[in-house]
């Protein structure tokens, strides 16, 4: 199995899988000494993002994995681990923020797909400040090169006169963007209407990553009374791809009721873009399961563990059966299997809570937390002296593994977080919450004020600035010193290395 990034190692994965297969099989007497799989992954436990975990998208690459998923505002986050486990404490860095009016608002379902040598970044994005939910269009970046995280510049919107979301509303509405790969040819899919219909799973071909190259038309609506329960709904399709097979699993029914879950279509036929040409299973095949208190398990996408053996799906879900459409989901993960028949089997989501092995092949150790290194110097952010008094300075000291060196970068929930010290347990806090350039940052106990959150956002080369969410200042090394103890402060954003910073994953 691959997943529609088309990412240049998914063919060498599964040559590597059906050579490992075929040796099983020719030796299964031989391998007493010598196990039969790759070993288990670290252990995890669901969900692997508590706060905004909605329309989950996850890739592993490069050694890590990379979740990026809903965010209600304008901005987009996204966490990096070099194990599954560890993505429920990794930073939530924000590589994408949009101040343009008629875009800057309740972006959703965020995907990004490796094409053409760079990353592409889709998500639906409203007007800001406009009543949910009829200025959602589908709007496509680009990376600058090879990072996931980016940097990411704007380059289209992706939309057509063929669709509208009612009588009374503009053409172009169109949700939870994903893309099909076929016969070489690229294709974007979607969820909206066109002509009136009800809300359907939309495709258009893509001439290039962030082109359209002809208009949409339905491949699939919601008929059946299973996709119907609290309104008629198809929407999330993701493609899944195995042996010459094209599989399209969706997301049906109203996402405020317990009754979300996924359907599967099959294309059967030669043209994507022809309803004719897909199959519909007539039962779902991912649900709630209300004796592991989960509910409303829909959007997903597909990832490959490590070693390229496992198959995996990433969704979100409700720990309760009236847990609505907002934050209240969470990002799960689980492996699943392949029927005799060659179609997917996902089984039943897990209960919350459940640790489970990670997926194979995984070898580093999950972090816990961060050491926090300045570009510039090379040296990390210290509580001096490990004391543990409101009001001690943070500076800059060579990195010695001391806890008073290590950070946990804690999500807020929104679009911030906040840096715990290991040690102490105390914040970064900007002294007396001024906004004055020099101002210092210092410890304090927790206060649940904004002078005490940041949010850490990309700036490339794996670094991100921290800007305060009280005053909108960095964090900055005074006078671009170097020496042990140069003083920590904030200022306004100069965009130069002492302003920056690199999170280096350890444990706590």
């Amino acid at each position: 199995m691959h997943h529609t990034l088309n990412r240049q190692r998914s063919s060498r994965r599964w040559s590597i899988l059906g050579a490992a297969l075929l040796s099983l099989t020719a030796s299964l007497s031989l391998v007493a000494t010598q196990p039969a799989t790759a070993a288990d992954g670290k252990p995890y436990t669901n969900p692997v993002k508590s706060q905004k975990g909605a329309d989950p998208w996850l890739e592993y690459y490069d050694g890590n994995y990379y979740l990026v998923t809903t965010s209600f505002t304008n901005k987009l986050t996204m966490r990096k681990s070099p194990t599954l486990a560890g993505l429920s404490t990794a930073p939530s860095v924000e590589i994408w923020s949009d101040t343009t009016a008629g875009r800057n608002g309740n972006i959703w379902a965020p995907e990004i797909h490796f094409l053409d040598g760079k990353w592409y970044l889709y998500y639906s994005a409203a007007q800001s400040g406009a009543a949910c939910c009829d200025t959602q269009r589908t709007h496509v970046l680009e990376s600058a090169g090879t990072d996931p995280m980016g940097t990411y510049t704007y380059k289209n919107i992706l939309t057509d006169a063929s669709l509208t979301p009612g009588p009374a509303a503009a053409q172009g509405w169109l949700i939870d963007a994903s893309v099909l790969k076929h016969d070489n040819n690229l294709y974007l899919l979607g969820s909206g209407k066109i002509n009136g219909s009800t809300q359907s799973l939309v495709i258009a071909p893509l001439s290039n990553p962030y082109t359209l190259g002809g208009p949409f038309t339905i491949i699939s609506s919601p008929t059946l009374s299973w996709e119907t329960q609290g309104g008629p709904v198809n929407e999330g399709p993701e493609p899944l791809y195995r042996n010459g097979r094209t599989f399209l699993t969706y997301s049906a029914s109203a996402c405020g009721t317990a009754d979300y879950k996924l359907g599967q279509l099959e294309l059967t036929g030669s043209d994507p873009l022809s309803l004719a040409s897909w199959t519909k299973k007539q039962t779902p095949v991912f649900q709630r399961n209300d004796a592991a208190g989960v509910y409303a398990p829909g959007h997903n996408g597909f990832f490959t563990s490590p070693d390229g053996t496992e198959n995996w799906i990433v969704y979100h879900a409700n720990s309760s059966a009236n847990g609505g459409c907002g934050n209240a989901r969470t990002t799960r993960a689980q492996k699943f299997t392949w029927n005799a028949d060659g179609t997917p089997n996902f089984g039943t989501p897990v209960a919350r809570g459940t640790t489970l092995a990670g997926p194979s092949g995984e070898t580093a150790t999950t972090p816990t937390a961060y050491t926090i290194v300045n570009r510039n110097s090379g040296k990390c952010l210290d509580v001096n002296g490990g004391n543990t008094a409101d009001g001690t300075n943070i500076l800059q000291w060579t990195c010695n593994g001391g806890a008073n060196q290590k950070w946990r970068v804690e999500d807020m929930a929104d679009d911030t977080s906040r840096l715990v010290n290991v040690a102490t347990g105390k914040v970064v806090d900007t002294a007396d919450c001024s906004t004055a350039d020099g101002a210092d940052i210092r410890q304090w106990s927790w206060l649940n004020s904004n002078c005490q959150k940041s949010r850490l956002v990309y700036t490339g080369g794996d670094y991100v600035r921290i800007v305060n969410a009280a005053t909108g200042k960095v964090a900055d090394v005074a006078n671009c010193g170097t020496a042990n103890g140069a003083d920590v402060r904030q200022w306004t954003w100069l965009n130069n290395n002492c302003q920056q910073w690199r999170l280096v994953p350890t444990t706590a």
